[in-house]
């Protein structure tokens, strides 16, 4: 059964180069910080970075040292069976009670679960319904 909870992402663009990922990650570990998810993408000359890790503050702060300006993102954290169909479910249930989502990332691994980071129309309602 998936379980739902509100997190906060941390969110911040940056020119596009090589080594960005490693500045980014080599930064917010040398804080002692894990990042717990993450997607990050190029368009155009930019980056875009969301993640999620076990100590914001610090991380936040670790980025300013690169001259990060992160903000803080409320969205939901969503573990599910790594199972086939299970995204399905929440996704319906969400659909069901007209949220939208506006965007998912996610991983699964060979582990016996997965978690989906989904930001939506209604992140409190979302993490009620599927919590059902």
């Amino acid at each position: 059964m998936a379980k739902a909870k509100k997190v906060k992402q941390l969110s911040f663009t940056m020119p596009n180069r090589v080594g960005l990922l490693s500045e980014v990650s080599t930064a917010v570990s040398g804080a002692k910080v894990n990042i717990n998810t993450i997607c990050a993408y190029e368009m155009g000359d930019n980056a875009y970075f969301m993640l999620t890790t076990d100590g914001n503050a610090r991380a936040r702060k670790a980025l300013a040292k690169l001259g990060i300006e992160a903000k803080d993102e409320d969205v939901v954290a969503v573990e599910m069976p790594n199972k086939i169909g299970e995204l399905q479910k929440v996704a319906k249930k969400i659909a069901d009670a007209g949220i939208n989502i506006n965007y998912v990332y996610g991983t699964t691994g060979t582990g016996k679960s997965s978690t989906c980071v989904l930001q939506t129309s209604d992140n409190a309602k979302a993490s009620k319904v599927i919590n059902k």
